[in-house]
């Protein structure tokens, strides 16, 4: 029980419930055969990856940790949302506890911010491998990878730890329907009694800083790479870097992109529907982490003659 100052008293909720596509429920039906479709994808290619990577003593490389490291990113991403949504849409089991729902919280955010700093230190293997060849096995090493390890999450939980924490501290009295298919930060946070003005915004600064310093820092990375790929002679050495460099910058720009797009239709919400942002805040989640192994993976000619070195193996 609260009691507030008018002399009126709430009862405060001890779990929240997720109400997708409010407006849109017949969404729910539709979505539910790709989001499946897309997190088995997601789950079999990265797991496909890993395996490959670890089994591979020729693919234990600092650039292929990196890949590791991506794809550990993207399972977890996949498993703290996916399968939650898929739930609520088969068996309409909307409850989530307090616990849960910070805990989610706190994952999405935490592994956004890793996924996207692993994208920036993966840029500039390619810078270096690309542009400064010689000094590649010097530079990216091992202990390069491990030290890379510590910062990406270092940074990013630190950054994205009080975003949770100052949720779970409001008080939520009365409403705890939650109008998103996850527990978004700003989704949870109205919902509360108190005044939510610094949760809005430290979300607002720490996900910019977070994504444009990281945005800056990989097209500055990919400029490079295009300056000195284009003075490259030897033939074919062109198009080989052209074709590697423009996957994975069109992959992150498709990374950062759906994330811009849900950021600017959630601030036009008057504008446009409330159920799209909440849409691509669920596909951003799957989406990226079907894509990210076969983009970097099997485009990859090393990993893909893994692969096939494994399923000869196997029969």
């Amino acid at each position: 029980m609260i009691a507030h100052q008018n002399g009126t008293v709430s009862i405060e909720v001890s779990n929240f419930l997720l109400h997708c596509f409010a407006k849109s429920p017949s969404w729910q039906f539709w979505l539910s055969m790709p989001l499946s479709v897309l997190l088995l994808l997601a789950m079999g290619a990265n797991a496909t990856l890993l395996v490959t990577i670890q089994l591979e003593t020729s693919l234990h490389q600092p650039m292929y940790y990196l890949l590791s490291l991506l794809s550990l990113l993207d399972i977890v991403l996949c498993l703290t949302v996916i399968p939650k949504v898929l739930t609520i849409f088969w068996f309409d089991l909307k409850s989530i506890s307090f616990t849960a729902c910070f805990l989610q919280m706190f994952i999405m955010n935490s592994f956004f911010a890793m996924e996207s700093c692993t994208f920036v230190v993966m840029a500039y293997d390619r810078y270096i491998a690309i542009c400064h060849p010689l000094r590649y096995p010097s530079i990216i090493t091992d202990k390069f990878v491990v030290k890379a390890t510590i910062l990406i999450f270092s940074r990013s939980v630190l950054l994205t730890l009080p975003i949770p924490i100052l949720s779970a501290r409001l008080s939520y009295c009365g409403r705890n329907i939650i109008e998103n298919c996850i527990c978004a930060n700003m989704s949870v946070s109205r919902l509360s009694c108190d005044d939510v003005i610094i949760n809005r915004l430290y979300q607002f600064a720490g996900g910019w800083t977070l994504l444009g310093s990281d945005l800056i820092l990989i097209f500055l990375s990919y400029t490079l790479i295009l300056r000195a790929v284009l003075r490259l002679k030897a033939e074919g050495a062109m198009a080989k870097a052209l074709s590697t460099c423009g996957s994975h910058f069109i992959l992150i720009l498709f990374f950062s992109t759906i994330l811009l797009v849900f950021v600017l239709t959630h601030a036009m919400k008057k504008k446009v529907s409330h159920d799209v942002p909440v849409l691509l805040n669920v596909l951003h989640h799957v989406i990226p982490a079907a894509l990210n192994p076969i983009v970097y993976g099997v485009r990859t000619q090393e990993i893909k003659e893994g692969i096939q070195r494994l399923l000869r193996k196997g029969w």
